[in-house]
C-alpha cells in the first residue's frame, strides 16, 4: 500500500539518509523569546541538579537514590526499605503527573525540563557553537580535510566534552552513594576506592558517548516517553504546531518577493525558507505536522517569528496550539480524560499525604523466632522468644529505649543487653528478647500482644506479636 504524498515524511526520520546511514544534524544556533526563557529555566535546573545532592534538610541529603543500601531521600524526606510502599506511590504520582501534562501540553517536558535536552542544547551544543561556529561553519569544518585547524578544534572540543562528562558523572554518583561519601572518596584519593572509580569512569564514558555522538538519537530511538505521544496526544493537546491554514493559503507556499501582494495571489504566509528545519535539533520539518521526533523545544517558533518580523507578517505561524485551535479556533479546555487524570492524581496525593502523616520516625518489627515453641517455666510462667528490629529514620540518636507490654502483667527480657538501649541516627538496632506471661493471662494457644516502645517516658512506636501458649481443652 502506497503512502499518500503528503504523508511520505513518515516513511523515514530526519537523522537517516536514503542510504540508511546516519545523517548528522547541524542545527542552526537558535535565538529569540522562547530560547531566552528556556535558557533561564535550563540554567536554574542545572544549578539545582548540581546542588541538590549537596543540600541537606534536617541532616538528610535533599535527593538520594542509593539503590545498593536501599536508602532514598526525596526533597529531604528519607525513605527506608520499610517505606517502599511510600516510594512506589510517589513514583506513580510522578508518572500520572507527566501523563496528565503530556495529554494537555504534549512533549513540553522534553523541550524545557528533560536533562537530556538541557545538557545537549544548553551545554554541549553551546560549547560546540563556541568552538566550531554556527551551522554553516560546522558543516564546512566537517567536510574540511584533517589539517592543523580541524585537529586543534576537534581535540579541544572532545577534551571539553570529556571534562563536562566527568563532572556530570561525579554529580550522578553523588545521587547514588551520597555526597558525603563522594567527597570522602575524593579526599582519600581515587585509587583508594577502585570499586567506585571504575563505575565513575564508565558513567563518564556513557555520558560522553551520549552527548558527543548519540545526541538526538536518544530522543528519537532510545527514549520511551516519545513513543507515548501516539497514545496520549489528541486533537486538543497543546503542541508546537504549524498553522497550515494560514501558511499554505489557497495556492500553497511561495518564496518571498519584495512588494508582492501574497494575499491577492492566494499564497500562504510560509515563504518556504526552511529556517525552521535548519534550526531543529532533531532535523524534522514541523510543517509536516506533529512527529515523534519533535521535542517541543520551540526553536522553530523563534526562528519563524524572526522571519515573519523581517517580512512584516504576523508572528505565530508556528506556535503553541492544538489541532482543534488551528482548524476550528477552539480554545484550550480540560477534556474528560484530563479531568480523570486530575481526579486520580488528587486521590493518590491524598493517600500519600495520609501515609506520610501516619509514618513514625521509628519503626519496630518484633517476630517470634522461627521454629521455637513456648517454654513452660516455674510458677506457671509461659515464655516465648522473639527477635526485634528497630529502625531510627531520624538524624538524631534516640536514648533509653525500652519495651513494655500493654494491658498485661508480664516481663520483657532483652538478651545480651540491659533493659534499655539507644539507637544511633539513621541506624538499626537488632536483638533477641524473651516475653514471659502467666498462663492464667492467656486465652488459648495463640494470643495477640501489643508491645509499646518508649524513649524515656515517651511512646514512640507500637507493634503487635503473636504469643504461643498451651492449648486449652475446656
Amino acid at each position: 500500500m502506497e503512502t499518500p504524498e503528503n504523508e511520505v515524511f513518515r516513511d523515514s526520520i530526519g537523522t537517516i539518509n536514503e542510504e540508511g546511514k546516519r545523517n548528522w544534524i547541524f542545527p542552526k544556533k537558535p535565538s529569540g523569546y522562547f530560547y531566552e526563557k528556556r535558557k533561564i529555566v535550563s540554567y536554574f535546573l542545572l544549578a539545582f541538579l548540581f546542588a541538590a545532592p549537596f543540600m541537606k534538610i534536617n541532616g538528610n541529603q535533599f535527593l538520594l537514590f542509593n539503590v545498593t543500601e536501599r536508602r532514598f531521600n526525596i526533597f529531604g524526606f528519607p525513605f527506608w526499605p520499610q517505606d517502599f510502599h511510600l516510594f512506589v506511590i510517589s513514583m506513580i504520582i510522578g508518572v500520572v503527573f507527566i501523563t496528565l501534562f503530556t495529554v494537555g501540553f504534549g512533549r513540553i517536558f522534553c523541550g524545557w525540563i528533560c536533562p537530556q535536552t538541557i545538557f545537549m542544547e544548553m551545554v554541549f551544543r553551546r560549547i560546540e557553537y563556541w568552538i566550531d561556529g554556527d551551522r554553516n561553519k560546522q558543516m564546512r569544518l566537517t567536510r574540511q580535510k584533517w589539517d592543523a585547524e580541524k585537529i586543534r578544534k576537534r581535540l579541544f572540543k572532545w577534551f571539553i566534552f570529556l571534562i563536562v562528562s566527568f563532572l556530570i558523572a561525579n554529580v550522578f554518583l553523588a545521587y547514588l552513594i551520597g555526597s558525603d561519601k563522594l567527597l570522602k572518596y575524593i579526599t582519600d584519593g581515587p585509587f583508594e576506592h577502585m570499586g567506585t572509580l571504575i563505575p565513575l569512569l564508565i558513567f563518564t564514558g556513557v555520558f560522553y558517548f551520549v552527548f558527543a555522538w548519540f545526541r538526538e538519537q536518544v530522543c528519537i530511538i532510545a527514549c520511551p516517553y516519545g513513543r507515548l505521544q501516539g497514545v496520549l496526544l489528541d486533537n486538543k493537546s497543546i503542541v508546537v504546531a504549524y498553522d497550515h491554514k494560514r501558511g499554505e493559503g489557497e495556492s500553497g507556499r511561495k518564496k518571498f518577493r519584495k512588494n508582492e501582494d501574497r494575499t491577492a495571489l492566494g499564497h500562504g504566509d510560509c515563504i518556504d525558507c526552511f529556517q525552521c528545519v535548519h534550526v531543529c535539533p532533531t532535523g524534522i520539518d514541523i510543517r509536516n505536522g506533529t512527529q515523534l521526533e519533535c521535542v517541543n523545544c520551540t526553536a522553530c517558533i523563534d526562528e519563524c517569528d524572526t522571519i515573519m518580523e523581517k517580512i512584516n507578517l504576523p508572528k505565530g505561524l508556528i506556535r503553541y496550539a492544538s489541532e482543534d485551535n488551528i482548524e476550528k479556533k477552539a480554545p484550550f479546555k480540560l477534556t474528560a480524560r484530563m479531568k480523570g487524570y486530575i481526579a486520580v492524581l488528587v486521590i493518590l496525593i491524598g493517600i500519600l499525604g495520609g501515609m506520610l502523616a501516619l509514618r513514625n520516625d521509628v519503626e519496630a518489627v518484633v517476630l517470634r523466632l522461627p521454629g521455637q515453641l513456648y517454654e513452660h517455666k516455674d510458677n506457671d510462667i509461659i515464655s516465648n522468644v522473639f527477635t526485634y528490629k528497630l529502625v531510627n529514620k531520624t538524624t538524631e540518636h534516640i536514648d533509653n529505649i525500652s519495651f513494655r507490654l500493654r494491658g498485661l502483667d508480664g516481663k520483657i527480657k532483652l538478651v545480651s543487653t540491659s533493659d534499655t538501649f539507644k539507637i544511633e541516627a539513621q541506624d538499626i538496632a537488632e536483638g533477641t528478647m524473651f516475653i514471659e506471661l502467666k498462663q492464667s493471662d492467656l486465652s488459648g494457644d495463640k494470643n495477640k500482644l501489643r508491645i509499646d516502645v518508649y524513649s524515656e517516658e515517651e511512646l514512640i512506636e507500637t507493634t503487635t506479636v503473636s504469643f504461643l501458649g498451651p492449648r486449652s481443652y475446656n
